[in-house]
């Protein structure tokens, strides 16, 4: 036993079993936002804005389909060129999405970049790990609306109903009431669809909520006007991209401006405040009310009701 136990071949300690290797997050990934594909960095997709990303994966990120396909090897062997395809197809994430939103926004960003860094070229600053990251990356004021539009038309007479099912050449009087419901029911359709784009074409992006204050004389919500003017909007700014959302009465607007840091005497300070948007969006909601012509002559009065929700951040790029 004792010359079993000094030969160095039993004596040698048994290696632990081989583990396979962890699986890597892909450095690109491929988006298809409602049938337009995007071939977008991991690092570009984690620095856009929280607020985008919320909309854009309510659920979270998941990277290709749960469960794994098995295939037989007689397939495997005849056909590779099928479940290469398959593979690919897999990786695709689909995304309920605006994809003329994304592409605003990434080349917004890259915009940013390059002027942040070409301007950063020209001095050099030390860097340490308490430096105000105001001054080591280019900030994005971002400003997105979610409009919901609800339309109420004017209210037809009881007597102009009775007088048009009676002159009607139907004779039952049930089933002209049925088509005028019909015609209500296409009409109103028609409604949505106008009322929508005259709201579509009111491009400013503090007109309603001026018109709020002034309404209201709210001070915070003046305040914040004022805030967003100094730190880089104008009072006449439009959105820079807006559309309405299909198979909705609903129109989502966004605006990104550069943080200015420099200027006025408070500039960074007001620039400091802004930073505590960081990550951390802010909401703001309240309900507009408007009256706008319709029809062909524009002269049908419509009553509008919009739920409009602000979502404020700041990016860091």
């Amino acid at each position: 036993m004792s010359q079993i136990a000094s030969n160095p071949v039993h004596s040698a300690v048994p290696l632990p079993p081989l583990q396979p290797p962890e699986p890597t997050f892909p450095s690109k990934l491929i988006l298809e936002l409602r049938g337009t594909r995007f071939e977008i960095d991991r690092e570009m997709l984690m620095s856009l804005p929280e607020s985008i990303l919320i909309v854009m994966f309510p659920n979270g990120l998941i990277l290709g389909r749960s469960g794994t396909l098995d295939y037989e090897e007689e397939e495997e062997q005849d056909d590779h060129a099928s479940t290469d395809s398959m593979e690919l197809e897999d990786q695709v994430i689909y995304v309920d999405f605006d994809p003329l939103c994304l592409e605003f926004i990434m080349n917004f960003y890259k915009t940013a970049q390059d002027t942040f860094y070409s301007n950063q070229g020209s001095t050099n600053f030390p860097q340490s790990p308490t430096q105000n990251p105001l001054l080591s990356k280019q900030a994005i004021i971002v400003l997105r609306e979610e409009l919901d539009y609800f339309t109420i038309p004017p209210k037809q007479n009881k007597k102009d109903i009775l007088a048009n099912t009676s002159s009607s050449p139907v004779g039952n009087t049930s089933e002209a009431l049925e088509m005028t419901e019909v015609e209500s029911a296409i009409n109103i359709h028609e409604l949505k669809t106008e009322c929508g784009t005259i709201l579509l074409d009111q491009k400013k992006i503090f007109t309603a909520l001026q018109r709020n204050v002034n309404k209201e004389n709210n001070v915070a919500e003046q305040h914040l006007i004022d805030m967003l003017c100094v730190s880089g909007f104008s009072r006449d700014d439009e959105w820079g991209y807006r559309n309405i959302e299909p198979h909705k009465t609903s129109i989502v607007s966004i605006a990104l401006v550069m943080l200015k840091t420099t200027g006025q005497s408070n500039q960074m300070a007001t620039a400091q405040k802004l930073l505590l948007f960081w990550r951390k969006p802010a909401r703001k909601c309240w309900w507009d009310g408007l009256e706008v012509s319709v029809g062909g002559d524009k002269v049908i009065p419509v009553r509008l009701w919009c739920r409009r929700t602000w979502t404020l951040e700041l990016a860091l790029v």
